[in-house]
């Protein structure tokens, strides 16, 4: 499917599901709203789902992997040798998000977009684009054609969970040097000075977070990317993950999969293809809000709260697949707790505002 194909495909979730939703919370035997952003997640994914009986079989984790150019000015502590090493690590289980998927019942879908080395044979999905992106600070990180072709890239990974029947996904990423990537996205997205939204990422001293927030501003200032024109931003100053994860949510979209964040960095994809198509925020979740200073912008502007409040920052998918087991006991209250009804106690009656929602 192309990129047009899927932006016209796109279907508003059901209010009326959300509807019928709100409504069973409000019949089940317990304080109203007492399970807070929880509740509000089931019934976003009862809307994506189309379904009053929310489904949480079958959940997966996709992670999009690639190498960013822009680690030649200093930006990391580390090489980007390290994103192939921890790729290879995840496609054979081994790394942190696998290791807190198995717990939560979970599997996990790695995908090389554009790692800067040669994987064959360690068990990633192979769809390379290209070895690494383009050093943004001398010219644009990629070409429009290849920034739509790693968003299609994520469309088809959406693609494969929906033909695996996932029923939930969640979202990451891997590439040394893409809190620069995310944090020069969201500059542009947000209208927001360079300073404001860079953070330290994997560990950076005091000189290289000056050093990092001096080159997303030079950055900028020789691509001028269109912050209307969210394939420009993210082919100028994004990187083949971010666009991949761009597609994915997409994707997403297109098979009605209500899709996880994790942190900073697929939260600046999520605003992309927001910016492509506002329907796709509303099969989009929040789980926690990113150590990184950009973190609660990022959901702001999108409009989700986040459960998880734990100061994380590891990436690779891991703060999305903390969030699955909460929602899995979540769904068990909703599904499973008796109602007022059943138990012969008045139901709790809503005041005020609420009483007019």
């Amino acid at each position: 499917m192309t990129l047009k194909k899927a932006l016209q495909q796109i279907r508003p979730v059901s209010s009326e599901t959300k509807k019928a939703a709100r409504l069973r919370w409000d019949q089940v035997a317990k304080p109203l709203n007492s399970l807070g952003i929880l509740e509000e997640d089931l019934v976003r994914i009862a809307g994506a789902q189309n379904s009053e009986a929310v489904c949480l079989d079958q959940k997966w984790i996709a992670v999009m992997c690639a190498d960013n150019g822009i680690v030649e000015e200093g930006v990391t502590q580390t090489g980007q040798e390290v994103t192939a090493v921890v790729a290879a690590n995840m496609a054979r289980g081994a790394s942190c998000v696998c290791l807190m998927a198995a717990k939560a019942g979970a599997k996990v879908l790695p995908v090389d977009v554009g790692i800067a080395s040669d994987m064959e044979g360690t068990g990633i999905l192979n769809r390379k684009i290209r070895y690494g992106t383009r050093n943004f600070l001398k010219e644009p990180a990629m070409t429009r054609e290849e920034t739509v072709k790693a968003m299609e890239t994520g469309m088809e990974a959406a693609g494969i969970l929906k033909e695996k029947g996932c029923r939930l996904a969640g979202c990451g990423e891997m590439g040394i040097g893409n809190t620069t990537t995310s944090s020069a996205v969201l500059s542009v997205l947000l209208g927001k000075e360079p300073e404001e939204v860079t953070g330290r990422g994997a560990g950076l001293s005091d000189e290289a977070l000056n050093r990092k927030i001096r080159v997303i501003r030079e950055g900028i200032m020789l691509c001028h990317p269109d912050p209307e024109d969210a394939i420009d931003v993210l082919s100028k100053v994004g990187g083949l993950d971010l666009a991949a994860l761009a597609g994915f949510y997409i994707g997403c979209a297109c098979y009605r999969i209500p899709v996880v964040l994790d942190g900073l960095i697929t939260a600046a994809a999520a605003l992309a293809a927001v910016k492509l198509s506002p329907t796709v925020r509303d099969y989009l979740l929040a789980s926690h809000v990113s150590a990184e200073p950009a973190g609660a912008m990022a959901l702001e502007a999108l409009g989700l709260k986040a459960a998880i409040h734990g100061e994380m920052c590891l990436g690779e998918g891991t703060g999305a697949v903390a969030l699955f087991p909460l929602l899995d006991m979540a769904a068990a209250v909703y599904g499973q707790m008796e109602s007022f009804e059943e138990i012969h106690v008045e139901q709790y009656r809503r005041f005020g505002k609420e009483e007019e929602e």
